[in-house]
């Protein structure tokens, strides 16, 4: 059976240590630009931007 949203998942990279802490799914319909947020790095320990990267 197919996945359901396998090509909307995308995940994000922090922008300081480059690492991959969240995953998320994203409408490309209706957002065209790249998703960019504050989230909490583990590794870093501080809010970091976030930013959009590609699923190998």
């Amino acid at each position: 059976m197919p996945k359901k949203f396998s090509e909307n998942l995308i995940r994000l990279k922090c922008a300081t240590c480059k690492r991959v802490n969240y995953y998320t799914r994203k409408n490309k319909k209706t957002t065209e630009r790249k998703l960019d947020y504050s989230k909490f790095c583990s590794w870093c320990r501080v809010h970091t931007k976030h930013k959009e990267a590609r699923i190998k």
